[in-house]
């Protein structure tokens, strides 16, 4: 049995991103499939080349989303740098009240009430 992961970008980000920022949510997206195609992907081995990310952390707090995205950006430099590293990286950034904002919107917009969802 192997214990090389398949995965070992992804690995990396969620190791330096969970330690960094303590995030209450983080989601990877790994994209690589559906660029494969591209002219620049030809001749990569890599599968994992295009990232999306959904983070949200208190450390985002007072920063607005260029600078969010500076932090995330300089802790994985060395993904970004390698070569058949990352080659496409999309960032959401968050702190935790921006997402319940958005997340009772969403509900809203779905015809949820805040009231019955509590009920739940």
């Amino acid at each position: 049995m192997s214990t090389h992961s398949m995965t070992p970008v992804e690995d990396a980000m969620r190791i330096k991103i969970n330690q960094a920022l303590n995030p209450t949510n983080l989601e990877i997206f790994n994209d690589s499939s559906m660029h494969s195609h591209h002219k620049a992907m030809q001749d990569s081995l890599s599968k994992e080349t295009h990232f999306r990310l959904v983070i949200t952390s208190e450390a985002f707090r007072s920063k607005m989303q260029p600078a969010r995205h500076r932090m995330v950006y300089a802790l994985l430099k060395e993904e970004l740098e390698k070569a058949g590293g990352i080659h496409a990286l999309q960032l959401r950034t968050r702190t935790p009240e921006e997402e319940a904002r958005i997340i009772a919107q969403e509900q809203v917009e779905k015809g949820e009430h805040v009231a019955d969802l509590e009920q739940k």
